[in-house]
């Protein structure tokens, strides 16, 4: 067996210096599958296998640490840290096998321990490496790895389990971004835990997504730019601190989703970059694996030990950190071999065609084993194009996932925002075209981090008229948002009309929820999640066009329209939003049903910040149109009682 699996894979080190699996060291973490499974690019915990792991008695005592690194190229590899004064000659690693892992076991140390593996590349050059596999790091801009063993005992059991049967595409979900470093910085990830939890049950939040956790070096990358797919940044504490984070929130009853970057990865030398002396994580040429706007490199995905790597990565934040959601970043930069490219500077496919098959293959892979392993998760691409099936199966063909950001929306929505309401008219269809491709993907609205940097501005700032016709703006808004087809998310800052444009140097301006107009907005979002999460119309039928009705679609001339969403036992919600200054007193909107029907939200109410115009109730005749008061830039739902 041994024999017929060493035969299929090359080494720099000659046969003769390869080692059987546990024939030296019997605290190897490798055994003979292991290594058939990682060559053949399947082992789906990677990481119990490969990094630094403890070993210890039946009885619990410290034997020591053992240590594995794949480097098939090297010529050389050396475990060098604290234990041996970062010295590469004291403890050089054995070539196990034929995969290219080396591995050694290091008596007597443990948890604590910073180390790196000193790599003689195809090159010859030595380089000191951080362990890809790490689980725990220094705080940047140190950059060793740390040997961590968790301690923490998980008290979500009643989240988890009914995880395994939660159905994402038909229940509620509204999900708040956060970048951590400025929500309030300052804040370690136990101190987020009480303050954040807190925040996110007060306004009401099903979800939260963070902006990337796992260990970045250059904090002005906001996380996209990662160097450790399995240990979370130590900026804020321990692993262990950070499954307590995690843990908290599950028990309010509130998800977690991370932000994932499998698309690219930094050229910092001591990272992957040319790991072993070679492209390994990478394509050696630079038209295929080098990332022309970020100045990064693009990972292989056509190697099965890459995919491999990228594809534990993403269970390994599902199973050992029990996340709740994967939000992959930059789809569609991996999807086009052309991405960014001028011509002669991207190379085709097999086919002759721009698309990335290898990717294609890898994101099929990564989103069928996440949803087989962790039941009831939520695979989420952020891709910008047109690319069809998204979140069709895997099994059709499709890329598996469970939901696609819908830039479109966003990107019309906010440009119809941004005209005066006078000009809205000649815009209209930017407001409602939305909906004649909302059940093409299982869709989820975003006005993310993305729109409030790089000289975009605020939300606020985009909307023109004076500072009353801005807030009741946003606020309107929201209310279209929180009533169309589709999950919600929003950016921190977002939700009390943020001033400034967000950056992550410095902390949110909370203090603007000392002043009645700013916090009139924030109490507006919370009223919306309220009613949202316990409202079956607003999100049951999300995915189907059964679940929408136009009532008033071509109203361009007063910037208004009005349409029911429907739930799966007939219930029915109506929203109707005023993008003009000017009230509508005598509005007429074919309500779906006789009945008396109730304001059971006005964005438009005093206690929100607007002028109060409102409707006691609304008596509907069947088969006649109804006469409403609609307040002027606002949003209001109806109900029948």
């Amino acid at each position: 067996m041994i024999k017929k699996l060493f035969s299929k894979k090359q080494n720099s080190i000659s046969d003769a210096h390869i080692t059987p699996v546990g024939y030296l060291n019997p605290h190897s973490t490798l055994g003979e599958m292991d290594l058939y499974l990682i060559g053949e690019g399947r082992h789906e915990r990677l990481w119990e296998v490969l990094g630094a792991h403890i070993r210890r008695t039946p009885s619990g005592e410290l034997l020591g640490t053992a240590f594995s690194v794949w480097a098939p190229n090297a010529r050389a590899v050396s475990l060098i840290g604290d234990h041996n004064f970062w010295d590469k000659a004291t403890h050089p690693m054995i070539p196990l096998g034929a995969n290219g892992i080396w591995e050694i076991f290091i008596p007597g140390i443990g948890s604590g321990t910073k180390y790196k593996f000193a790599i003689q590349g195809a090159d010859w050059r030595w380089v000191d490496h951080a362990d890809p596999m790490a689980r725990q790091t220094e705080i940047p801009p140190s950059t060793a790895s740390i040997v961590h063993e968790t301690s923490h005992k998980w008290a979500d059991q009643k989240w988890m389990s009914a995880r395994e049967k939660f159905e994402s595409w038909r229940a509620p979900i509204s999900i708040y971004e956060v970048h951590l470093g400025s929500w309030r910085p300052g804040l370690s990830y136990r101190q987020l835990a009480e303050e954040l939890t807190a925040y996110l049950i007060e306004e009401g939040f099903t979800h939260i997504e963070l902006l990337p956790v796992m260990e970045h070096p250059f904090g002005g990358s906001w996380g996209y730019q990662v160097t450790s797919l399995f240990a979370p940044t130590s900026r804020f504490g321990s692993p262990d601190d950070f499954k307590y984070f995690v843990d908290v929130l599950h028990q309010a009853g509130i998800g977690i989703i991370l932000d994932w970057v499998p698309a690219h990865f930094p050229k910092d030398e001591w990272a992957l970059a040319k790991f072993d002396g070679t492209a390994l994580y990478e394509h050696e040429d630079p038209r295929l694996g080098e990332h022309p706007d970020w100045g990064t490199l693009i990972f292989n995905y056509g190697r099965n030990e890459v995919r491999n790597f990228l594809v534990a990565s993403a269970l390994f934040w599902l199973l050992e950190y029990h996340i709740d959601g994967i939000r992959v970043d930059a789809v569609a930069s991996m999807l086009y071999l052309d991405y960014s490219r001028k011509e002669g500077e991207w190379l085709p496919n097999k086919f002759g065609g721009r698309e990335n098959l290898e990717a294609v293959a890898f994101l099929q892979e990564a989103t069928a084993t996440a949803y087989r392993e962790a039941p009831g998760i939520m695979m989420i691409a952020e891709e910008s194009t047109a690319w069809g099936g998204v979140t069709k199966p895997t099994s059709e063909n499709g890329l598996g996932f469970g939901f696609k950001w819908n830039m479109g929306w966003m990107h019309d929505t906010l440009e119809y925002i941004q005209h005066e309401p006078i000009h809205r008219m000649y815009h209209h269809n930017e407001i409602t075209f939305s909906i004649l491709y909302a059940w093409s993907e299982n869709f989820m609205l975003p006005l993310s981090h993305d729109e409030v940097v790089h000289g975009k501005g605020s939300l606020l700032d985009r909307i023109p008229g004076d500072r009353w016709q801005k807030l009741a703006t946003l606020r309107a808004l929201y209310g279209f948002m929180w009533a169309h087809p589709g999950k919600k998310l929003l950016f921190m800052g977002c939700e009390f009309a943020q001033n400034n444009e967000w950056s992550e140097s410095r902390s949110l301006d909370w203090h603007l929820t000392d002043y009645d107009e700013h916090r009139g907005v924030q109490k507006s979002v919370k009223a919306m999640n309220d009613i949202y999460r316990t409202a079956s119309p607003l999100w049951e039928k999300d995915t189907s066009p059964e679940g929408f009705t136009w009532l008033v679609g071509n109203d361009g001339a007063g910037n208004t329209m009005a349409f029911a969403r429907w739930s799966d036992s007939g219930e029915c919600i109506v929203s109707i939003t005023n993008f003009s200054p000017v009230p509508h007193e005598e509005y007429s909107v074919p309500l779906p049903r006789p009945g008396k029907w109730i304001e059971i939200l006005n964005t438009d109410d005093f206690s929100f910040g607007g002028s109060g115009v409102a409707n006691a109730e609304c008596i509907s005749q069947d088969g006649a149109p109804t006469i409403l008061r609609v307040p002027p830039l606002a949003t209001i739902w109806l109900k029948l009682t």
